[in-house]
């Protein structure tokens, strides 16, 4: 196998259970991208899309992926970008940049889905305006 430097795309409702090499196959009813990885290695890539994984920019011809695809789990440890269906491919990250990389996803996903302002709300389900008004005295101390 050889890597792979252009892909075509295809939009699909279900991927493939057969991949074929430099295809892209974009699910938009399960907001997931699936390929085959450029390397050549054959492993099966999956990118999910929302807003704290990969997204999506069709441009009615080409599809590009935002960020970059790091297959960090796999042995080839291959990273590149998808622009205009066009592989890019970038440099090899450390240990510690992979790491790091993890760590900014994992807090990403937890700012994301974190539940905004839960502690207004007292166990009955009654707004804590003790706890609003300790929030607006912090800010003002804060910002005067």
């Amino acid at each position: 196998m050889s890597m792979v430097e252009s892909l075509a795309h295809e939009f699909v409702e279900y991927v493939p259970d057969e991949l074929v090499d430099g295809v892209l196959y974009v699910s938009i009813p399960y907001a997931t991208v699936v390929h085959r990885c450029c390397c050549g290695c054959g492993n099966e890539v999956v990118t999910p899309l929302s807003p704290t994984d990969w997204q999506l920019t069709f441009d009615g011809e080409t599809v590009s992926l935002h960020p970059s695809i790091g297959n960090w789990s796999f042995a080839c440890q291959s990273h590149y970008w998808i622009r205009r269906n066009q592989v890019r491919w970038a440099e090899r990250w450390s240990p510690t940049q992979i790491a790091a990389g993890r760590s900014r996803d994992r807090l990403d996903k937890a700012e994301q889905f974190a539940e905004p302002y839960r502690d207004e709300w007292d166990t009955a389900g009654r707004r804590d305006t003790a706890s609003i008004w300790r929030r607006l005295i912090a800010w003002l101390r804060g910002s005067g």
